[in-house]
């Protein structure tokens, strides 16, 4: 159930918008909306923090996913109830009403290398984004532990508000780069991506405790302060990759090709969990970072297609 409701969640809701946009013809003002939607999701996730904290010392570990039932109730709710159904205008080309199959997708990605490179810099990114996810608390842990000491507890709950501040800065300055300042989207997940590729480097390093690297600056304040860069890069990336994909993905296969996607991406992550006895959180959150230049690289390779298509 939690494999169809993830999902369902990265898939449905953006593949709804970019449809309901272009029926409304505002599909310009796609990347301002992404960005305020992913700013919008920061405040809720550091409200939700906090909720957690204050569950979880009232009720114990089970009080944070006893207060979320609720949650998932209203969002039902409106979802029912506020969400109009809304069909891609090329969703079969042959008019016989049927939906597009894995193999259609397949066949999709593999006619048009911008949408595999868009795909690489999905899969590649998220599978960081998710190791990242499951090392930082025994990564912090430590290091609160080295500089506190071993019996002071690790305020888990305002890292992770402080760790969705950081998203709602990056999603904020995505929104002001792409408004205001009119740059290409493609160009701002390009510096994106190399702050992210540096930003968990630096983590790898601070995290390992053979590294001399961090002779004059704490390792605690290098760890701290890498993984905050990370995280104002996830806040880039979500508005990002939605606005490539509505630019890149065809809407009659959107859904499809972003959960086909999620397959390398799962193996990915799977992987190094299974050799995370050899790994280690710093050989864990190296593989994160090979896998984010990689990311960059692909995206490198995708501003190249389309400038050689466009000359």
């Amino acid at each position: 159930a939690s494999g169809i409701g993830t999902s369902l969640l990265f898939s449905a809701p953006e593949s709804w918008l970019v449809g309901e946009s272009q029926r409304l013809g505002v599909e310009d003002s796609l990347g301002e909306t992404f960005g305020m939607a992913y700013a919008g999701d920061s405040i809720v996730a550091i409200l939700a923090g906090q909720m957690a904290g204050l569950a979880a010392g009232m009720s114990g570990p089970t009080g944070p996913f006893q207060l979320s039932v609720g949650f998932l109730a209203i969002g039902a709710l409106l979802a029912a109830f506020m969400w109009k159904e809304n069909v891609a205008s090329n969703a079969d080309e042959s008019g016989n009403g049927e939906k597009p199959s894995i193999r259609d997708a397949m066949k999709v990605v593999a006619a048009d290398q911008k949408i595999m490179l868009v795909g690489a810099v999905q899969a590649l990114f998220e599978a960081a984004m998710y190791i990242f996810v499951l090392q930082w608390p025994p990564a912090i842990t430590a290091a609160i532990g080295k500089v506190f000491g071993s019996n002071v507890a690790t305020p888990y709950g305002t890292v992770f508000s402080c760790f969705m501040a950081s998203c709602l800065l990056g999603s904020s300055i995505f929104s002001h780069l792409t408004g205001k300042m009119k740059v290409a989207t493609e160009k701002g997940a390009t510096g994106m991506l190399a702050l992210a590729t540096v930003s968990m480097g630096l983590a790898s390093l601070a995290s390992s405790s053979s590294s001399a690297l961090f002779s004059f600056v704490p390792k605690f304040a290098a760890l701290v302060g890498s993984f905050f860069a990370f995280e104002a890069c996830v806040g880039m990336y979500f508005p990002s990759i939605g606005t490539l994909r509505s630019k890149y993905v065809p809407d009659s296969h959107r859904g499809v090709i972003m959960n086909l996607f999620g397959i390398p991406l799962n193996v990915l992550v799977v992987t190094v969990f299974l050799s995370i006895k050899k790994l280690g959180v710093s050989g864990a959150l190296g593989c994160s970072t090979a896998a984010l230049s990689l990311a960059f690289a692909s995206l490198l390779r995708l501003q190249a297609v389309v400038k050689s298509e466009s000359a």
